[in-house]
């Protein structure tokens, strides 16, 4: 009896230091990223497509595995309709005319993947790069603080109706339908008036769409954009990216959990590329401040910038800030793992330092490591307070200077990364 207590004891003191390698960034007891993701899709051969989709789909369709699409011109799902992508589909974005798909206001996506299964959206070139086609776009009516909550997206789709591209409502439990298991390649298109398209749009989506499991790589644009709207991601990725990972505005109450940015200064645009940019909105006298306004609750999130030579990179202004958080955002981030950055946040100068903003901007049991400072304002030389306000034992915050090799378990597998932390690790720390 005493030998089968010991070796329970034993299995729950090992079960627990597991638990705790794995507390701080993305979690989990094996590393999910492992079945269902591709970190070197230009290695990945697709079959040619079988199947064109093109201008509206008005009526109830579902897509095959057995088929390969591929998107002309900007596609649209209208009229109430439901798309519905069968595990393992692949569809290809047009390079010649930088196909995009629009899921409308009112119309529903079912991209229900699998982890061994995948749906994947890419490039139809053989030779990939970012930018080759548009992306997807997915519009719902839920709310938003633009005045009138009658928003349009910007992106010069081709389109003779406006609903077509119109997005914000008053529905917070709007159902856009399904994203998981879903992997969106080299998307991101550029447009003379409009910039670069996002590899994936949120606008007005609400709470019982269902978003788990999606991965962004290599886009030109922003992986993920999010505007207004009420939803949970969760295990996201964005890998190599130009722009910025998760843009986050208009009055979006966004939870994001157990997510992954990896960002490389040698792929990034010419403007700021950030892991999260979180503001509240563009123009105050666009903003309806009696609506909602953005709020990011973030947990278990590993933002990693990887360079060959950080300090030199830094140096030359290759680097940026992990974080940036415009005025009148509430943002809480915790048990999370920022690594490598130039500093590691920024919070915009129009934000005063205050009691009632420094509680709407908290940043709790996060790892802060290799990063050229930590939470500074923006265009201010000294941020001695801020930085002693984060780093009380109030908020137990870690700050490390550790190596790649022993901050996480396995960042340099090139074929299955591993991003989790390796907790045990951690021997800096802050006692201001």
């Amino acid at each position: 009896m005493k030998k089968n207590y010991l070796l329970i004891l034993l299995l729950f003191t090992t079960l627990g230091t597991l638990f705790a390698q794995q507390e701080k960034g993305i979690t989990g007891y094996e590393n999910w990223l492992k079945s269902w993701t591709e970190f070197k899709p230009n290695k990945v051969v697709y079959n040619k497509a079988t199947k064109i989709l093109t201008g509206n789909i008005a009526n109830d369709t579902k897509l095959y595995k057995s088929d390969t699409y591929l998107l002309v011109g900007d596609v649209f799902v209208t009229d109430s309709t439901t798309l519905t992508i069968e595990p393992g589909t692949v569809i290809l974005g047009d390079f010649k005319t930088k196909g995009s798909l629009t899921i409308t206001n009112g119309s529903k996506i079912i991209a229900d993947g699998k982890s061994t299964d995948p749906i994947v959206f890419t490039s139809n070139r053989s030779v990939k790069k970012p930018g080759d086609w548009g992306g997807l776009i997915i519009l719902g009516d839920a709310q938003t603080n633009i005045i009138d909550n009658n928003a349009k997206i910007a992106y010069g789709l081709e389109t003779l109706d406006a609903k077509h591209i119109s997005y914000g409502g008053d529905n917070l439990d709007s159902d856009s339908g399904i994203l998981n298991f879903v992997r969106i390649e080299y998307a991101g298109k550029r447009t003379k008036e409009y910039g670069y398209l996002s590899a994936l749009t949120l606008a007005g989506v609400g709470r019982k769409t269902k978003l788990n499991n999606v991965m962004v790589s290599y886009c030109q644009g922003s992986s993920f954009k999010i505007l207004g709207g009420s939803l949970t991601l969760n295990q996201f990725v964005s890998y190599k990216s130009n722009y910025n990972d998760y843009e986050i505005n208009y009055g979006s109450q966004c939870n994001l959990t157990n997510s992954l940015a990896v960002k490389s200064p040698y792929v990034s645009g010419p403007e700021t590329s950030r892991a999260l940019y979180v503001l509240n909105h563009d123009e105050v006298p666009n903003t309806d401040f009696s609506k909602c306004q953005t709020v990011v609750d973030a947990k278990n999130l590993t933002l990693y910038n990887i360079s060959n030579d950080l300090e030199y990179d830094i140096k030359v202004g290759l680097v940026n800030e992990a974080i940036f958080i415009g005025e009148t955002a509430t943002f809480k981030i915790d048990k999370s793992v920022i690594s490598g950055f130039n500093p590691a946040v920024i919070l915009d100068n129009k934000i005063n330092i205050n009691s009632d903003n420094l509680d709407k901007i908290v940043f709790s049991r996060t790892y802060f490591n290799n990063c050229n400072g930590n939470i500074f304002i923006k265009n201010k030389s000294n941020n001695e307070d801020l930085e002693n306000w984060y780093g009380s034992r109030a908020f137990n915050n870690v700050y490390s200077k550790g190596p790649d090799s022993e901050t996480f378990i396995d960042s340099n597998n090139a074929k299955n990364p591993d991003y989790r932390l390796r907790i045990n690790q951690i021997v800096a720390s802050r006692d201001d």
